[in-house]
């Protein structure tokens, strides 16, 4: 039905492509349903191969709010990829950001 790593696209100066300093990621992703528009006040920041969104950011209040439709809780001990993820957050978090 689906595979459980995928490319995603990340879009040119949003928050993602920012920290990862890269246009594509290899994700972990094990998902039949996704997001298929954005409300007002949210940005897309990653996107399957097939369109699909795969990660959105918004600023409500002022705070920073990113959102991604994959695991990067998943090997988080060898995972470069996963750890650029949660250091981002932690940077969220001391508003950093």
């Amino acid at each position: 039905m689906f595979d459980h790593r995928h490319p995603v696209d990340l879009v040119a100066g949003g928050l993602l492509a920012v920290a990862y300093d890269a246009p594509t990621l290899e994700v972990n992703s094990v998902h039949y349903q996704g997001v298929g528009e954005l409300a007002a006040g949210l940005t897309v920041e990653a996107r399957a191969p097939d369109g699909l969104v795969e990660a959105y950011s918004a600023r409500p209040n002022g705070a920073p709010l990113l959102a991604v439709q994959w695991h990067p809780e998943w090997a988080t001990d060898d995972s470069a990829e996963s750890q650029t993820y949660f250091h981002l957050l932690g940077r969220a978090l001391r508003g950093e950001l």
